[in-house]
């Protein structure tokens, strides 16, 4: 594939330029303070409400839910700007949002999964302090169809400080949680109800400590925040629900569990773990969908790693790893997401402080080459999601306090931004409806 070349944001600043903030307000009456308002706000996207267009007949609305950081103590010690959980409505024909709802939760539900009937949904809520002990929640909600809305049915301990990341298991019937300061993971039973139960089973991470400078990162790099203890933040079965695997950024490790549905517990799989590159911080991984290619992003080292997957075995083999940098970058980035598109052809990856989604190939035997990059035109993309058709990517910048919108060229993954700024207190995850 031919490579797209690298977004440049002094040229892109230049072609999207801003128009000037007003001068000698006083001096200006107010309707023509309001013509200027208006005049501006058609000028330039950044200046736009949140979109309020209609689906046309025939065009059914698609939901998405954002989760945020919503208390005074935010991520990284940042005050969080978000209210809690909020439901938008995604326009298909141009990829707009809409809010219809936000559900007050002031205790950081920074991520989100949908049971696999589209009925429930959980909410990994970051928090070290739960009900006076050093553990974070996950909160359950049924789903009201077909508005959405959300009603909070439960919420319990994550059995473990600062809960990162959970999922569902294929059978619904438990919900497992990565607890990033805490250094466990948690496997929690679901009520016929959709209510959670009390963990079924919890593993403390174990190992050695990763060094704190990554063995991968660019020239220059000062990446080195997780490497002091365990660090859980990720969990997810395979698409059988036969094993169970958890990244560790603090150890370099991605675990592997046999997971028992009748009891609800893990136990080590045939190959316990698989090492990464001392430092690089394993963060989230993503599965190919033909169930035999696995990918593992690294948040420190700025890189992805590409194993063979044996779904009988729960084995990986590394075959290769590759940055998700453009040729040349030197300096400071933590990566966030990654991400297989609808089609199954490309992969996608988040960058934050150079502030990028990059988008590879993926080749003859799940082999990835580096296709392009766009500018995030936000600070710090936490994380993004693709629409369920394949049209629209939405990355939700936390520093920026918005999510924009890209569409997608189906035939190259390239990126395209629709001048579209979706505002929302430091946005972390987006999860859609369907």
């Amino acid at each position: 594939m031919k490579k797209t070349k690298s977004h440049n944001r002094a040229s892109a600043a230049k072609s999207e330029p801003v128009p000037p903030l007003f001068h000698q307000v006083g001096k200006t009456s107010r309707r023509d303070f309001l013509r200027s308002a208006a005049a501006l706000a058609v000028a330039h996207p950044l200046f736009l409400p949140v979109a309020k267009s209609k689906p046309s007949r025939g065009v059914r609305p698609v939901l998405a839910y954002v989760g945020t950081y919503s208390s005074p103590q935010g991520p990284e010690g940042a005050v969080g700007h978000g209210q809690g959980i909020y439901l938008f409505e995604m326009h298909p024909e141009t990829g707009a949002l809409s809010q219809r709802d936000v559900v007050p939760n002031d205790s950081n539900p920074s991520w989100l999964a949908l049971d696999p009937a589209r009925t429930h949904l959980y909410s990994a809520n970051e928090i070290s302090n739960y009900q006076g002990t050093p553990s974070g929640s996950v909160s359950a909600y049924s789903i009201g169809l077909p508005s959405g809305h959300l009603t909070l049915l439960n919420t319990v301990s994550s059995e473990g400080a600062g809960p990162a990341h959970l999922s569902v298991h294929p059978s619904g019937k438990y919900v497992f949680v990565a607890n990033y300061h805490g250094g466990t993971v948690a496997v929690l039973p679901v009520q016929p109800n959709g209510e959670l139960g009390p963990a079924t089973d919890v593993i403390h991470d174990s190992g050695t400590i990763g060094p704190s400078r990554a063995a991968s990162a660019p020239s220059g790099s000062f990446a080195i925040s997780g490497h002091d203890k365990p660090h859980a933040h990720m969990v997810q079965s395979d698409a059988t629900g036969k094993f169970v695997f958890a990244s560790d950024l603090g150890l370099d490790r991605i675990f592997i569990w046999k997971f028992a549905v009748d009891s609800g517990k893990l136990s080590p799989a045939p190959q316990a773990s698989v090492a990464l590159p001392p430092g690089d911080g394993p963060r989230h991984f993503s599965f190919h969908p033909n169930g035999r290619w696995f990918y593992s992003l690294q948040e420190e080292g700025s890189t992805l790693a590409a194993f063979d997957y044996d779904p009988i075995t729960g084995k990986l083999a590394p075959k290769q790893t590759i940055s998700t940098l453009p040729k040349g970058f030197q300096g400071t980035n933590f990566t966030s997401e990654v991400l297989i598109s609808p089609d199954a052809r490309f992969l996608y990856v988040a960058n934050r402080l150079h502030d990028s989604i990059a988008w590879f190939s993926i080749g003859e035997g799940g082999l990835l080459t580096f296709a392009g990059e766009e500018w995030t035109r936000g600070d710090y993309p936490r994380s993004f999601n693709i629409d369920p058709v394949g049209n629209y990517l939405y990355s939700c910048n936390q520093r920026a306090d918005a999510i924009t919108t890209y569409r997608i060229n189906r035939q190259t993954a390239a990126l395209s931004f629709l001048g579209q700024y979706t505002p929302i207190g430091t946005p972390a995850v987006i999860i859609f409806l369907a």
